[in-house]
């Protein structure tokens, strides 16, 4: 009877201390930082904006309500009457429609050119790591030389040159994007490479890309996670800062900045809605991104688990 109890007991205390996984611990973390969960929902909220938008607006984003056209400020305003929700341009087309559209078009730049200088970063860096030597000095000086170029007059000569158009935004941003990935992860690698399971990768004759593919870049995940989140508010505000220069993407498309920067110019002519609009929609999310960021960070800190 009492040796009976006594297993129960043991196999009780062994469920009551059942570990948890690394990605399993970190999921608690986060969602205990109510900063991070209100970013997170924040940054959902946002992108079912984008989606769904399209679907809801009752005008379309190149229409222009004539009624409205040379008396916007009376005519133009906020109203559920005339179905212009968010109010009108200066041209008399739909602010939600316009708006909806900046928002897909912005999130669209920062996400995907996050995703691509995070791709790149990561695995050019983790090569130069793993290497080491001169292949390492060769591929870090060739970052030293390009972040050495002055990024934004770069980014505008190409548009200026070559055209305004999605196409050499990318090609732009991403010229430099990955730089700060790229050092992030050699100095990761160079922390990985020497550890036991990469010592017994390479005594089974494991290849080297093999290696830093299944081995190192797994372990990277971790960083390259929290990097991306604030990466991707950074391309935004490029894209913003370039459409609000008026180099950005072209009529009749829009994003962010080249609303806040139409919204800005009529200011004066008692039409502030069109700047809060955008500016709400942009502060929003870059806040959303770095909340999420900071959380992730925390909770992927091997310091605080």
């Amino acid at each position: 009877m009492l040796a009976t109890r006594a297993i129960a007991d043991q196999l009780a205390h062994k469920d009551a201390v059942k570990g948890r996984s690394l990605w399993a611990d970190a999921r608690t973390r986060f969602f205990r930082n109510k900063a991070a969960v209100g970013g997170l929902i924040v940054l959902l909220l946002v992108g079912l904006f984008a989606v769904i938008g399209p679907f809801v607006a009752p005008w379309d984003y190149e229409e222009i309500d004539w009624s409205v056209l040379g008396r916007v400020a009376e005519a133009g305003r906020p109203s559920l009457e005339t179905g212009h929700w968010f109010g009108t341009d200066p041209l008399g087309r739909d602010l939600f429609a316009r708006t909806v559209q900046g928002t897909q078009i912005s999130l669209m730049v920062g996400i995907v050119g996050a995703f691509i200088a995070v791709i790149v970063g990561t695995f050019y860096g983790a090569v130069a790591g793993y290497f080491g030597g001169r292949v390492d000095n060769v591929m870090m000086r060739i970052v030293d030389v390009l972040m050495s170029i002055p990024y934004m007059f770069v980014l505008i000569l190409l548009l200026v040159v070559f055209g305004r158009s999605m196409l050499m935004l990318f090609i732009g941003i991403g010229l430099v994007s990955w730089l700060d990935m790229a050092r992030i992860a050699r100095g990761q690698t160079l922390t990985l490479r020497n550890k036991e399971f990469v010592e017994a990768a390479v005594a089974t004759g494991v290849g080297p890309f093999t290696i830093i593919l299944r081995h190192i870049v797994p372990n990277l995940l971790g960083v390259v996670i929290v990097y991306a989140t604030l990466l991707v508010p950074s391309m935004i505000i490029y894209e913003s800062f370039i459409s609000f220069l008026g180099l950005g993407v072209q009529e009749p498309l829009t994003s962010w900045g080249a609303l806040i920067s139409e919204g800005s110019g009529e200011m004066v002519n008692g039409t502030l809605w069109m700047l809060l609009v955008p500016l709400f929609f942009f502060v929003v999310t870059l806040f959303g991104f770095f909340f999420v960021g900071d959380g992730l960070r925390d909770a992927l800190d091997p310091k605080d688990r």
